[in-house]
């Protein structure tokens, strides 16, 4: 069985505040989009954060943060406590573009690591993983020491860095990473419509 999670909390300062996953990509908004891909390869699916769906739909629970104002580690802690799943994939909730077949890649190859993690020119994509219960002593110790780095994670748990060239099998790899942490990006995401490899 796996998990999937929506992290939606956060204030979203460099957008003024507005619920990001509501923003409309290609007709559907953020959020519907990542149910979409995260229903059709995982058995529960959890919204961590913010004040929850005013309509959840069946099949979803909402998680509040554990140990507030911890930024994504504690977002990611609480989804991991909660889950159900023997590994849990974790997404930002305000990235349009991610695909079930990546998302199904990352889990399936949570068999042999701890932590299933996306690496390109830009760095590591914690906030697009596939975490396994094997991160939640590590997490809990980091979050105590208020060490809130995501990356910092890698030193503790087995990492297996899904690089640039794997991703490619799914599409591109900027395009399925894309996020929108700014106005600006949103107007971005123009360019990368349609651009699927």
């Amino acid at each position: 069985m796996y998990s999937a999670a929506i992290l939606v909390g956060g204030r979203a300062t460099r957008f003024g505040g507005r619920d990001k996953g509501a923003l409309v990509v290609d007709g559907q908004t953020i959020r519907d989009r990542q149910v979409a891909a995260l229903s059709a390869v995982a058995d529960e699916l959890l919204i961590v954060g913010g004040d929850g769906p005013d309509h959840p739909m069946s099949g979803q629970r909402h998680i509040p943060d554990t140990v507030p104002a911890c930024g994504p580690m504690g977002g990611v802690h609480a989804a991991l406590s909660a889950a159900r799943g023997t590994a849990l994939a974790v997404v930002a909730c305000d990235m349009p573009y991610l695909t079930g077949p990546l998302m199904a890649h990352l889990l399936a190859l949570s068999r042999g690591a701890d932590l299933v993690i996306p690496r390109t020119e830009r760095g590591y994509h914690p906030l697009c993983a596939a975490y396994t219960r094997a991160c939640l002593e590590p997490l809990a110790k980091r979050l105590s020491a208020r060490e809130l780095k995501m990356a910092a994670l890698l030193d503790d748990v087995r990492v297996r860095v899904v690089e640039a060239e794997e991703i490619e099998m799914f599409g591109d790899p900027h395009r399925l990473l894309a996020n929108v942490n700014t106005p600006a990006d949103y107007a971005g995401l123009e360019a990368l419509h349609g651009h699927k490899r």
